[in-house]
């Protein structure tokens, strides 16, 4: 609130100077400077930002082809393999030399299976031997061309327990009839472990598509759960796609200035894949952004160097807003100080006497506030604000009635609860019994769990009427509690009781704590005895001691009353259970 108003504060003064007297300055000195500083800076940044991109667009492409690279690297054993499997259609001893390339494939690194598959009349189907065949040369399925027709996704092989790769290659005889098919399994992470290997694929935001933009792999940061490029109908992605249908390789910037994220492709010629990669603009143009920022600083300074010439051209007048400016940030840290002198009777003036009183308003507030707590009633700080021992640290014996409430059975419900929900019911709670203790004028000392410690001051009256007042308190209190249950039981919540304590007795009333942290409260023996009545209390009860029963006992209604030992006493006392009051005669 306070650095709200001293925003304001600063805002006012400084539109009053500009607009009374500085405003030809302004537009003469100030407007230009500012001005060509900006032009200075927007066409150096363009300038410097065009070379940076070009730099980066060289980088990437270089970039992206050694990863394809690596990848066609690893396809180009199995594939030159497959190719001579696909000579040996008219060789001699051709199922003899078939029969040996499919062990070499078999034999090659990455390669988790070859599948021989021959149509109609002929095997099913013919895997990699793991020794020698017996078939005779007239078993050998003869083919006119073959060719490897396409290479798979990845998908999940349960047998290697591991992603693979297929290239499969399609058999055809002289009418271009398929007669069989060849399929060769590579697993996905040794053909992109080079790629993997590259620190860029982690530091950078990458990923590997097929000629139809589906994901092959990715980094998680930034597609993570993405399965499809352009999906998303982001433009830069969909620009990419089309990109990668025309070219072998290229770079896309996206919008915004610098843009937002920067990409480029690579076509893997070995198969129908593209590597993309994806960088943020601010982490590419990096330097050139500091760059910006500290420019950006030294024009503001020299912006404000210009203002300070201005501010002394004005005089008295910025020299006032100057001395209301600066108490306003003391007040923000919470040093009020002294009232700021006022020597002018003008708009300046009256704003200087306005800040006065808000100062004035604002350390009163905060005294109440630091003093005795936010939950007591303003007009009975006002009253204690009246009295000099209450201003000061330490206190005076004083006659007081203390009352002092608790939830019963609140700690095992607790437990079964979410800690949101046991708070947002002890709010609601405290609520309902903060209203009505403010209502009868009670002073909160605590809370301490779901309990709340109360007295109530006589100040200088007499303590009887004091008595009646906490009396008609704690029996308004446990009335406020079936309005309290019953919206618990709108929410299906159980049913809370609450049990009361009340005791009248000497003790010390006053500032307890330090010079730096002090709050209004009471310290006595009769706190710790009323703690100890308000424990015998069951739900729904309000039990008063002795002391208290001395001085209503004529209006009252009692339920019952009992003997019991306390902790700490070391005789039993009675003590009665309240059930109404006959006639509130103290009553505020």
């Amino acid at each position: 609130m306070e650095r709200m108003v001293v925003e304001k504060l600063n805002v006012y003064g400084e539109f009053n100077m500009i607009k009374s007297l500085q405003q030809r300055l302004t537009l003469l000195l100030l407007l230009p400077v500012a001005l060509l500083l900006f032009l200075a800076g927007f066409f150096g940044f363009v300038y410097a930002k065009g070379t940076m991109l070009d730099e980066w667009r060289e980088a990437a492409i270089l970039k992206l082809e050694r990863a394809a690279h690596h990848v066609d690297m690893r396809l180009t054993k199995p594939i030159d393999w497959i190719e001579r499997f696909h000579k040996t259609a008219d060789s001699r001893g051709g199922y003899a030399v078939q029969e040996w390339i499919l062990k070499q494939l078999k034999d090659l690194e990455g390669v988790t299976k070859v599948n021989l598959q021959w149509a109609n009349d002929r095997p099913e189907h013919m895997p990699v031997p793991d020794h020698r065949s017996h078939m005779g040369r007239g078993d050998m399925m003869r083919f006119h061309r073959a060719k490897i027709s396409r290479v798979t996704p990845p998908h999940y092989n349960a047998r290697t327990g591991s992603e693979t790769v297929s290239l499969v290659s399609d058999f055809k005889d002289e009418s271009g009839r398929t007669v069989g098919t060849l399929e060769v399994a590579l697993r996905f992470d040794y053909l992109m472990q080079d790629i993997i290997s590259l620190g860029w694929w982690q530091s950078d935001m990458a990923c590997l598509v097929d000629k139809e933009g589906l994901y092959l792999a990715h980094t998680e940061a930034m597609m993570k759960g993405r399965t499809q490029l352009g999906e998303t109908n982001d433009p830069l992605e969909s620009k990419l796609l089309a990109a990668m249908k025309e070219k072998t390789s290229g770079t896309l910037f996206g919008s915004g200035h610098p843009p937002h994220i920067v990409s480029g492709f690579y076509r893997i010629k070995k198969a129908p894949w593209a590597i993309i990669l994806f960088a943020p603009g601010e982490k590419v143009l990096a330097p050139i952004i500091k760059f910006r920022f500290y420019y950006a600083m030294a024009a503001a300074v020299s912006i404000v160097f210009i203002l300070f010439i201005i501010r002394l051209v004005a005089g008295n007048v910025a020299r006032s807003i100057r001395k209301i400016s600066q108490a306003a940030e003391q007040v923000a840290q919470g040093n009020y100080g002294d009232p700021i002198s006022i020597r002018s009777g003008d708009e300046i003036g009256q704003l200087g006497k306005s800040f006065n009183t808000m100062v004035k308003g604002l350390k009163e507030r905060d005294f109440i506030s630091n003093t005795f707590g936010r939950y007591v009633d303003q007009k009975i700080a006002k009253e204690l604000m009246s009295r000099p021992e209450a201003i000061r640290l330490g206190g005076e014996n004083r006659e007081v009635a203390i009352l002092i409430c608790d939830i019963r059975g609140f700690t095992p419900l607790s437990e079964t609860l979410s800690p949101e929900m046991t708070i947002s019911i002890l709010n609601h709670y405290f609520s309902h019994m903060i209203e009505v203790i403010e209502k009868y004028q009670g002073i909160i000392v605590d809370f301490f769990g779901d309990g709340v410690l109360v007295f109530f001051d006589p100040l200088d009256d007499p303590v009887e009427p004091t008595v009646y007042r906490a009396v008609q308190c704690a029996l308004e209190m446990q009335n406020e509690m079936k309005a309290f249950n019953t919206e618990m039981m709108k929410e299906n919540l159980p049913k809370l009781e609450m049990g009361i304590g009340l005791n009248a007795g000497e003790v010390v009333v006053g500032n307890i704590g330090s010079e730096t942290r002090a709050k209004y409260g009471i310290v006595g023996s009769p706190v710790n005895i009323t703690q100890r009545i308000q424990s015998t209390a069951k739900g729904g009860d309000v039990v008063i001691s002795e002391s208290v029963y001395h001085y209503v006992h004529k209006d009252l209604m009692i339920k019952r009353s009992f003997r019991v030992q306390l902790k700490g006493v070391q005789e039993q006392v009675k003590l009665y259970v309240v059930e109404n009051i006959k006639s509130p005669k103290y009553f505020l």
